[in-house]
């Protein structure tokens, strides 16, 4: 490893073309912390499968950095996403009446599973070119996968690599400073092959990161353009950490339980720059959840006031928790440009509870109507359902969806959308642990595993209920869109429509058999029937 570190090339690891955000932050600290150090961000992700290999071999022999920085987002098996059906296929393997679909499911299950252990290899396959191609160089890699997952990580790297878990900043820094001992939480793989560990010990401040320069970005990154403009959506983040405690949530581990929190001028700015002089309209905050506490609460509305000072023209989202909102805030809300209200939801104190959610339901819905007498028109409200999670029960089901129809009524039926999810069981969190209690995983098992059943116990829908959700989600998918923006009903409300009707007759006595297909057409009559288009 060269003492004097003069060249960085950050290499994000392919995944669906969504903003690279982490990546434009570190190189954007490192570059005004040490601006002499030539740095660029080469992305993987817009270049066809079939070139990247021969693409990045060219780009290492033609920058020879003296470090090549990996992000990697991307690695569980069972987490859907915009690139595939993963919910679709495992409702139908598990509940479809339909033996040919359940067939049709069993071989894309297999497909999907082969895709992710391909791209695991082939991610790990890029680590050893670059240390092929540039023997000297240090390699480092980060990311929310290696976040989860860096022991795993860790022990499959090449020799002389940095496993970043968590903040990069400071570890970027130390190493192009030339450090032997990194900074901030990581593991090193040494050259003997031998991987140390060093958890995290201190959290990087947060004021220290100005608003990024993205003019710089844009010289350093060849894809910058592809992701700006009117129809780009750029994350961009207020604050790390996160103070509670959810069952199935990392946030509180990898960010650590302490809310840290940037300038809410600097924030602004960044926004500004986005809108005016790269022409985004779409921001996704990016925090664990954009407000949350009631300190949160007054640093987001210190971001929203200088948002309206600079008269921005964006529409807004990230993941909302309600607990401290106030009349002001949701109207500043709205005034900014607030384009959706996205939460998890569950309408059973019960359910909030046992997942130590850590919100009372009734502030919850209280806050929903502050949004309403603050002016909301035709933002989206999108509730993350977690279904069927330990505890459920048809009592707190029917509470849910008895809460639903209250936001139905209060926003308007269209206006509302239900995502159904699952919860993921995750490693390391409270679920995980209850569940290997409970003898539903066994001790030991991998979570990083390509066994298919246990892949499947990993999106967590188990039991009677579980197959009642399924058979109601496929048969909704029939009449129904899973697209937001369609007339016509939408999946999640077609769903939970079709499941209150059934639980109307569910009791602990119901045949295990009866199932949706059995439910006469006429209780569904008031579904509009469509094509699937997804």
């Amino acid at each position: 490893m060269p003492e004097s570190v003069k060249t960085v090339l950050y290499v994000r690891l392919p995944v669906w073309k969504i903003w690279p955000g982490g990546m434009v932050y570190v190189a954007d600290y490192v570059h005004k912390q040490r601006p002499g150090i030539r740095q660029e961000i080469f992305d993987l992700a817009v270049i066809p499968p079939g070139r990247r290999k021969s693409a990045l071999a060219g780009r290492l022999a033609a920058l020879q950095p003296d470090v090549v920085a990996f992000s990697w987002r991307n690695m569980q098996t069972f987490g859907p996403h915009p690139e595939n059906d993963a919910l679709d296929v495992v409702m139908n393997f598990d509940h479809s009446p339909n033996p040919w679909r359940r067939l049709k499911a069993a071989w894309q299950a297999l497909g999907i599973i082969a895709d992710y252990a391909g791209q695991r290899l082939r991610n790990f396959a890029y680590l050893r070119l670059a240390r092929k191609l540039l023997p000297q160089a240090r390699l480092v890699v980060g990311g929310t996968a290696v976040s989860i997952f860096g022991k795993y990580i860790a022990a499959k790297c090449p020799p002389d690599t940095v496993v970043v878990v968590g903040e990069g900043e400071q570890a970027m820094l130390s190493i192009v400073d030339g450090f032997a001992a990194p900074a901030g939480h990581h593991y090193y793989k040494d050259v003997a092959g031998t991987v140390h560990h060093r958890p995290a010990e201190e959290n990087f401040d947060l004021g220290r990161l100005t608003a990024v320069d993205f003019d710089y970005v844009a010289g350093i990154f060849p894809a910058f353009h592809e992701y700006v403009g009117p129809d780009g959506i750029i994350g961009v983040h207020t604050k790390r950490g996160c103070p509670f405690q959810c069952h199935f949530c990392l946030y509180n581990k990898i960010e650590g339980a302490q809310q840290r929190y940037r300038d809410p001028v600097e924030v602004a700015k960044e926004v500004e720059v986005l809108n005016k002089r790269y022409g985004v309209k779409h921001i996704w905050f990016t925090d664990a959840q954009f407000c949350s506490t009631r300190r949160s609460m007054h640093h987001v509305e210190a971001i929203l006031d200088a948002m309206l000072a600079r008269r921005v023209d964006v529409r807004w989202t990230g993941y909302l928790r309600l607990n401290y909102l106030t009349p002001e805030a949701a109207r500043k809300m709205i005034a900014s440009g607030l384009e959706s209200i996205d939460l998890s939801f569950t309408g059973s104190q019960d359910m909030i509870d046992s997942l130590t959610l850590g919100y009372v339901l009734d502030q919850q819905m209280a806050a929903f109507r502050m949004f309403k007498d603050a002016g909301m028109t035709d933002q989206k409200v999108k509730l993350y359902l977690p279904l069927n999670a330990p505890g459920e029960s048809p009592e707190t089901l029917r509470a849910t969806m008895a809460r639903i129809e209250e936001l139905y009524a209060l926003f308007g039926r269209d206006q509302v959308l239900p995502f159904i999810f699952f919860v993921g069981v995750q490693p390391n969190t409270p679920i995980e642990r209850k569940l290997i209690d409970a003898g539903y995983l066994p001790q030991g098992y991998d979570p990083l595993t390509l066994w298919p059943f246990t892949i499947k116990k990993l999106l967590y829908n188990p039991g009677r209920l579980g197959r009642l959700i399924g058979r109601a989600y496929l048969r909704a998918l029939e009449v129904s869109s899973k697209l937001d923006d369609t007339t016509g009903e939408y999946v999640g409300r077609a769903t939970l429509e079709i499941l209150a009707r059934e639980l109307e007759s569910f009791t602990p006595e119901t045949d295990r058999r009866t199932s949706v297909r059995d439910i006469p057409r006429s209780r569904i009559s008031s579904l509009p029937v469509r094509s699937p288009t997804a």
